[in-house]
């Protein structure tokens, strides 16, 4: 009666939990980088730093070197936590997906193991 339950369960309702938690996992890591806030904000400078012009050309030109500098710092950061995000997601999806193709043929590993092992 168990047996018949654990099937029931694994084939049905099991399998599709596992693929609603893949789902979730992909969902949560795009939310946890903040993608399109990262996307919306590729070319913005670094924390906000901007270096106000001044009233002469030589101000004003440093303050130009100081804000290039601080918008490819913040560009160089956010497309390595981009290539970071888009890592981690890629491998939950292969991963992910390889088990969920795997899934109906977990429960036979075990004995075919155990028998495979007893042979050997």
């Amino acid at each position: 009666m168990l047996v018949v339950a654990f099937i029931q369960w694994w084939y049905g309702p099991g399998w599709n939990d596992a693929a609603r938690r893949l789902k979730n996992h992909i969902r949560t890591t795009y939310l946890s980088f903040s993608i399109p806030i990262l996307l919306a904000t590729l070319f913005e400078p670094w924390k906000r730093i901007i270096s106000p012009p001044g009233a002469s050309l030589q101000d004003k030109f440093r303050a130009l070197g100081d804000n290039a500098i601080s918008r490819a710092v913040g560009f160089t950061v956010r497309v390595m936590v981009l290539i970071a995000a888009v890592a981690t997601i890629l491998f939950y999806a292969v991963f992910g997906g390889l088990l969920l193709i795997l899934w109906p043929f977990l429960p036979i590993l075990g004995p075919v193991m155990v028998v495979g092992g007893l042979v050997l």
